[in-house]
């Protein structure tokens, strides 16, 4: 085995960088070339079908079969043109990961001939083998069928050779198999939500849609040493190895220059975005050795979440052609920096303004602030379902581990902001005198730009932090789809708004105020009310520990904790107002993500055990007959006063025997307890069994198995280590 381990190094020292041929055009001449965009529909389909097609996008208005036949056609011309032999409706359900099945054009006519066919029924809609996908017992399995149905609102767009339509999916009996479809759902409830309050301020406001701009960190390892390590192959991640002597200690990797296969890999992966239309923007080196991070330009949601998902595709893609495996788990190595996918939301009108970010005006600043208390309020109340959201046995490695936020869900303001909500609260009861209006608007609501320009201070701590025109959920994991925490965060705040409307209208109508007066005499009792989420501390002291029990903040360090919300009444109660889930579908979600986490760490034991079982221990033992061996040859040479020149071998050979032991002792009680926890009916037991009985082994067989890496001789040791994982470029 460790032959394997260097000629895997050796195979990576001798890589040259995969020379990229950058495009002759600028890259704004790319962008988006392989996408059937709505320009790009203009020229192959006729206007009737070109108009449909807009407002199906705008207004979410149904397509008749005609018209879906021309877009059909339309559609296939173009795909053919860029090269195209096959289609496939591609949908995100409920694994993690993208989904296609790929059709031909082509069609036998029965006279020797054929035909390339593509209509509108293959572009509404396919029925799939949904047998195999996740569904939480909606159907069983010889139930089989199930939908894909095109989104009009996510173009489609050629990868290779083949057409890809975005589609929603869902079952025989409409529950959403997918992450898109209660999305979308919760985009349109925000929307007209949203759209109620923003005229309050603006009349001609008609649509208000969620912008999304995610952040992807990820680690770039060679593809030869991470198929020597057996962890990283199957569980993403390294279950065991001592970190190396460096690591990311000196902070020299942070926006260091990036090294020359990176950054081959980078340009190539970049091209590919601008064609397939995703607008990234931004790259560098993330904190810990081999991580780097790519960002794009914010993109209304739903659309954000089909471009991340595409582009994870995408990253393995690229990667396997410049011998990288990119690594999107949370937490691939201990003792540094884990990733994240942080998801910067904020709302943006039809009129072009984004409503987190304030005007010039005290009238648009009272906008900003009626959305921006808002959304602390929907957050508050429902902070332990966006915990949930986050939620997955990747992230709970990350979460709280000194790069990333702790599980307590707070929200940071910074100091100058959290001034002006204090002086809010101070505001007096009922209607405001000319004077009071004055004061309020001009010394208090009057300085938020200038407040925001100065507050560019940031909490890495925080898992919802505002960052000047937008908030970050800084706690969502880098291999998450983003449409769970999208949808979460929608609903919530077209909740908290929609009851914000009823309370200042009956405020207005009941107690004949003003409508200024109304807005300021609400969002003062939120702030009062909702005053316990916010913290400007640091997330990571245990001190914040204390101080959140204190205010009644939740601390679900663990994902079968976590996920225990997302089936509470009150979250039921809550996708039902809004039409986002039913029961049956949220029931369903939740089993899915309970067994998810079960055979996460159900696989990682099995792993664990393994690399333990049949490559350290045979190791140790192989290197213990050595030193065994060593200590009777200086028996042989100097008799019975061999133990003063042989005391540090005969102490490393007892050294090495216990944690022998320790290792295949815990491997086999672990196993036991496996098999205890596979006998339990309950998903939620069984997840609890697992993470309190099964998991903890995990760190005790890591501590012995690390500890001899450190005692073995080199050339003995089978796997890769950190520092050639980590360092080897």
């Amino acid at each position: 085995m460790a032959t394997i381990r260097f000629q895997a190094i050796q195979e990576t020292l001798n890589r040259k960088p995969v020379v990229v041929n950058e495009p002759a055009v600028r890259r704004s001449e790319l962008y988006a070339s392989n996408v059937f965009t709505t320009s790009t529909a203009k020229h192959y389909m006729p206007k009737e079908a070109y108009n449909a097609v807009v407002s199906a996008n705008l207004h979410g208005t149904k397509i008749d079969r005609k018209v879906a036949d021309q877009v059909a056609a339309g559609m296939k011309a173009w795909a053919m043109g860029k090269g195209a032999t096959h289609y496939t409706h591609w949908f995100q359900p409920l694994t993690g990961a993208t989904a296609e099945k790929h059709d031909a054009f082509f069609e036998p006519v029965g006279d020797g001939t054929a035909i390339d066919k593509f209509d509108g029924g293959q572009l509404v809609q396919q029925e799939p083998d949904a047998s195999s996908f996740p569904n939480g017992g909606i159907r069983n399995t010889f139930e089989a069928r199930g939908y894909t149905a095109w989104d009009p609102t996510s173009p489609a767009f050629v990868m290779g050779t083949t057409l890809c339509i975005p589609t929603v999916f869902v079952s025989y009996t409409g529950e959403a198999l997918d992450h898109k479809t209660p999305l979308l759902r919760a985009l349109q409830s925000i929307d007209a939500a949203a759209t109620e309050v923003a005229r309050y301020f603006d009349k001609n406001v008609n649509k208000v849609s969620c912008t999304l701009g995610w952040e992807q960190e990820y680690f770039l390892i060679d593809s030869a040493l991470a198929a020597s390590r057996p962890d990283l192959t199957l569980a993403g991640r390294m279950l065991l190895g001592h970190g190396a002597a460096k690591g990311q200690q000196l902070e020299d990797h942070y926006f260091g220059s990036i090294p020359d296969r990176a950054l081959a890999f980078m340009r190539e992966l970049e091209i590919e975005c601008i064609t397939l239309g995703i607008p990234v923007k931004t790259r560098h080196n993330e904190v810990a050795p081999n991580q780097f991070e790519l960002a794009p330009i914010f993109e209304e949601a739903n659309l954000a979440v089909d471009h991340n998902s595409l582009l994870m595709d995408v990253m393995s893609k690229v990667g396997a052609r410049h011998n990288f495996k990119v690594l999107l788990h949370e937490k691939p190595f201990a003792g540094i920096n884990g990733s994240g996918k942080h998801n910067n939301w904020s709302m943006a009108t039809d009129t072009g303004v984004n409503l987190l970010s304030p005007g010039k005006t005290p009238k648009n600043n009272l906008q900003f602030l009626t959305f921006f208390i808002n959304t602390i309020k929907a957050v508050y109340e429902y902070a332990d379902l966006l915990r949930a959201a986050i939620a997955s046995a990747n992230n709970d490695h990350r979460l709280g581990a000194n790069e990333a936020p702790p599980a307590i869900i707070s929200v940071f303001l910074g100091d100058q902001l959290s001034r002006v909500l204090d002086e809010l609260e101070n505001v007096s009861d009922g209607n405001l005198s000319p004077e009071e209006k004055t004061e309020l608007k001009l010394n208090v609501v009057g300085k938020i730009p200038d407040v925001l320009l100065d507050n560019t201070d940031r909490n890495r701590t925080s898992p919802f932090a505002f960052t000047g025109n937008k908030f970050e959920f800084r706690a969502v994991g880098s291999s998450a789809n983003c449409a769970k925490p999208m949808t979460v965060l929608s609903t919530i705040v077209s909740q908290q708004l929609r009851e914000f409307k009823a309370e200042v209208d009956a405020l207005i109508e009941g107690k004949k105020m003003k409508k200024d007066d109304a807005i300021f005499n609400v969002l003062r009792e939120y702030i009062k009310s909702c005053k316990a989420i916010r913290f400007e501390g640091d997330g990571y002291s245990d001190e914040w520990v204390v101080e959140a029990e204190k205010r009644g903040l939740n601390n679900f360090k663990t994902t079968p904790e976590a996920l225990k919300a997302q089936v509470s009444q009150k979250a039921i109660d809550l996708f039902a107002a809004h039409s986002v889930m039913n029961h049956v579908e949220i029931e369903a979600r939740y089993e899915i993500e309970l067994e998810e986490y079960i055979k996460k760490v159900q696989i990682e034991g099995r792993i664990l055990g393994d690399i333990a079982t049949n490559h350290v221990i045979p190791t140790a033992i192989a290197y213990q007959n050595t030193l065994i061996q060593n200590v009777q040859g200086l028996k042989d040479i100097f008799g019975k006063d061999f133990g003063q020149y042989a005391e540090q071998q005969l102490d490393m050979v007892k050294e090495i025997s216990g944690h022998i032991n320790s290792i295949k002792k815990n491997v086999d009680d672990m196993i036991e307890e496996r098999k205890k926890a596979n006998k339990i009916d309950h998903a939620d037991q069984r997840a609890d069994a697992y993470c309190n009985k099964v998991k903890p082994y995990f760190d005790t067989i890591r501590y012995h198995c690390d500890k001899l890496e450190l005692m073995v001789d080199d050339e003995l040791w089978p796997l890769t280590k950190y520092r050639e994982l980590l360092f080897t470029r």
